[in-house]
């Protein structure tokens, strides 16, 4: 049996995802994970999530665009509007305050998610992410080029997010059963939002602001991580104040292929952020 409990969620805002939930010990602070491009909330979560459930109510749910997430993104996919489906979310659940866990995408999901709503926000745990992604010339060509390759999506869908996301189901060692349900899954995505949602990840740059993040923020950092160099990700520690560092010795998915690794320093990450919350609430 699952250790977490499936849902399909229809949203204030319209649309439905797809959703798993651990309620966790009562009084629990609430965690709300949110997975990276191409994948899926149980193909970016599910060797964390028992573990997690453990101590938090945890939320996990498809983005929009991925797996059995909000269907579509009429040739427009903004990293903000997911940002804005994280409240949807948590609004239709009774979720006040909640601590955003980001993966890669996830993490710009996360941060956009504390600027655009900083009163829901009471902490950041930001995995294998950065404040920006590419170098200023790609985030330029990603600008001008997103409405083209979008439209050429239309026509021949890139099929690389695919072959990543193989990659990641491959390194679950799965069942062949379990692995082809969690195929099915991942083919439900939209390839034309997964390769609009790559765009907006390419073109995201929260350097001007993230110093002003105010909330307790822990960063797990992949150190061998050759999709997101660990020089971009150290920028989140060094640029938001008194944000703390959780190495992990492992590639960009280490969330799915070392989880040996990177579980025990993400449910430190989490720890260290609720205590921080906590000293701040009796300061």
């Amino acid at each position: 049996m699952s250790p977490w409990c499936e849902e399909t969620l229809e949203l204030p805002t319209g649309g439905s995802t797809r959703v798993h939930r651990i309620d966790g010990p009562g009084g629990a602070p609430t965690l709300i994970l949110l997975h990276g491009l191409g994948a899926t909330a149980r193909l970016n979560w599910a060797t964390s999530l028992e573990a997690l459930g453990s101590r938090y109510r945890v939320v996990a749910f498809d983005q929009r665009g991925h797996g059995r997430g909000i269907a579509g993104s009429g040739g427009s996919f903004r990293l903000e509007r997911c940002a804005d489906d994280v409240i949807s979310v948590a609004d239709r659940l009774n979720i006040g305050a909640f601590i955003p866990v980001g993966y890669s995408m996830g993490g710009a999901v996360a941060q956009l998610t504390w600027r655009r709503h900083p009163s829901r926000v009471s902490g950041l745990v930001l995995c294998a992410t950065a404040p920006r992604f590419a170098n200023q010339r790609l985030r330029r060509v990603a600008h001008l080029s997103g409405p083209v390759v979008s439209l050429a999506a239309r026509v021949a869908p890139d099929s690389a997010w695919q072959r990543a996301s193989e990659q990641m189901i491959a390194a679950r060692g799965l069942s062949p059963e379990a692995r082809r349900r969690l195929e099915e899954e991942v083919r439900a995505s939209d390839p034309v939002a997964i390769l609009e949602a790559g765009i907006a990840v390419a073109a995201f740059d929260s350097e001007r602001w993230i110093s002003q993040i105010d909330v307790p923020t822990a960063v797990v950092l992949t150190t061998q991580d050759l999709h997101v160099a660990p020089e971009r990700q150290r920028r989140l520690v060094d640029r938001i104040p008194e944000a703390h560092a959780f190495p992990v010795h492992a590639d960009h998915i280490a969330c799915v292929r070392r989880p040996d690794l990177f579980v025990p320093q993400l449910l430190a990450a989490a720890q260290w952020v609720e205590e921080r919350i906590g000293v701040r609430a009796t300061a």
